[in-house]
């Protein structure tokens, strides 16, 4: 991949996650090289030789499913290829949004440039004009069980042909016309191109590349609350000494710590006699080991959806080299998803010990600060209610973080009884990652407070320092009573717009 002044060049490496959400997110063009086409071009001259002599494969001379055993008439090739998506389109519920449209899109643009879809270039080039002009069909948001998105990309497939709805410059319209606004035309199936752009995972893997992108950053951010809350709290930075850390190297746990001694670079933390306390409570004690575990299963997510990224999973695989087509296995995501589920449990232990160091930077008898972090005593609420905030948002979290990928019921005649549920994996970690941010704006705003409350403004670290001011730029301090959601919420839009800019570490501007 290549990238300049917002284009996304396939060539010979595979796409990155960034590559995806650039395009998805930031309307990056792509452009196709020739040794992609060629690729493209290889593996379809050995469906062609199958065709030719009518061999028995998968989706290209037989019926799809439980249907396998059928054989289609030579005169059915076409029109079985147009009957595919149509037949799949059974997706329910609200319309996903644009930019996991284009993920998806993108996904599936990705795993057929790897070169062993066997689909048309005519197909394979019509759907790279479609992304590229803001074609973007109308995709419902359930319906798939993850054994590849079927129903997702069937529906993406049925508008490509001008049937069904699509959003063109922000207008949803029936198919055929917004085919027409975006001068486009409708796709030129040939045979076995109608599997091929269902047979993916596609919209899995596209949501993926936006997680990561969204994890990352909130990472960041969270490391930012964590040390903002150290200050206030006076927390004791020997649970961020490399000596300790490397008696039991845990994952990602010595990463992390560097992460936040290089927040804290300067702190008054770091003068012996500082902390409050010789232990703290084990929300900030163990900050290095759980973030780490953090950082470690989000690097875990990332390479696993960098694989797919690289590689084709579609079933049968066309092998050009070999002149073969095999059927196989390898849409299969078990490994995939159990990478997404440790990373949801992860996040979990990470917004409870959020969760908890927000409470305890409230209470008196922990903090020694004034409770509820109000200056003017009990006849004001300050941050009481907040709390209740937390609570729900930290709750939700914790049952989000359930597996929900363990094997769906059999279909397809019980020859599909096996299933990852990956997209709604992703679409657990998508919510997961929202109410996250919420607590980490929530942690930011109170730390700041408790910051002043403490007088210790002008003692802060250089990340610290940075981090605190940017959330007095986004909310002033709470003298009087007042609504905070508004407050909580004007952050954590500022944290996820920033990321999508930037992704600068906190404190840096």
């Amino acid at each position: 991949m290549s990238k300049a002044d917002n284009i996304v060049s396939f060539i010979d490496a595979p796409p990155t996650v960034s590559d995806i959400a650039a395009i998805a997110r930031r309307n990056a063009t792509i452009v196709i090289s020739p040794n992609v086409k060629d690729r493209i071009n290889a593996a379809r001259a050995v469906v062609e030789r199958y065709l030719a002599a009518d061999q028995p494969v998968y989706g290209l001379t037989t019926a799809l499913g439980a249907g396998v055993d059928t054989r289609l008439a030579t005169d059915d090739l076409i029109a079985f290829q147009l009957r595919v998506p149509q037949a799949r389109a059974v997706g329910v519920g609200p319309a996903l949004p644009r930019e996991a449209v284009r993920a998806m899109m993108a996904a599936r643009i990705a795993g057929m440039a790897a070169g062993g879809s066997g689909v048309s270039l005519p197909v394979f080039v019509g759907l790279v004009e479609a992304l590229n002009a803001g074609f973007h069909p109308v995709v419902p948001s359930l319906g798939s069980i993850g054994a590849a998105d079927l129903a997702p990309l069937a529906h993406m497939a049925r508008a490509l042909l001008g049937d069904g709805e699509a959003e063109v410059d922000g207008t949803v319209m029936q198919a055929l016309d917004a085919l027409l606004e975006a001068d486009l035309k409708p796709l030129p199936i040939a045979p076995k191109d109608g599997h091929v752009l269902v047979v993916a995972n596609s919209l899995s893997v596209g949501k993926a590349c936006l997680c990561i992108e969204d994890i990352e950053r909130l990472f960041d951010w969270s490391l930012a609350a964590v040390a903002l809350n150290f200050e206030a709290f006076r927390a004791n930075v020997s649970a961020f000494d490399d000596r300790a850390l490397a008696a039991r190297p845990a994952f990602g746990q010595c990463e992390a710590a560097a992460r936040l001694r290089e927040l804290l670079s300067g702190s008054s933390l770091f003068i012996d006699g500082a902390a409050r306390r010789l232990q703290d409570p084990l929300s900030y004690r163990c900050v290095p080991q759980v973030w780490g575990a953090l950082l470690h299963a989000i690097g875990e997510a990332r390479a696993a959806t960098e694989i797919e990224l690289a590689s084709s999973g579609d079933n049968p695989i066309v092998l050009a080299d070999e002149g073969l087509i095999l059927s196989h296995g390898n849409f299969d995501m078990t490994a995939f998803v159990l990478a997404w589920e440790r990373l949801g449990q992860a996040i979990a232990h990470c917004a409870a010990a959020t969760a908890y160091r927000t409470m305890k930077i409230m209470s008196p008898g922990m903090s020694e600060l004034p409770r509820f972090l109000t200056p003017r005593a009990q006849s004001r609420t300050g941050f009481a209610t907040a709390q209740k905030t937390v609570s729900a948002l930290e709750a939700e979290i914790r049952h989000l973080a359930n597996p929900v990928s363990l094997t769906p019921i059999a279909v397809a005649d019980g020859v599909e009884d096996q299933a990852s549920m990956a997209p709604s994996v992703l679409s657990k970690i998508e919510a997961m990652i929202e109410r996250m941010r919420y607590l980490v704006a929530i942690e930011l705003v109170a730390s700041a407070q408790a910051v002043e409350l403490r007088g210790v403004a002008s003692e802060l670290g250089s990340g610290t320092l940075g981090t605190y001011r940017q959330v007095r730029q986004l909310v002033a301090p709470l003298e009087e009573d007042r609504a905070q959601g508004p407050d909580f919420q004007r952050v954590s839009e500022f944290i996820a717009e920033t990321a999508a800019k930037a992704g600068d570490m906190p404190g840096e501007r």
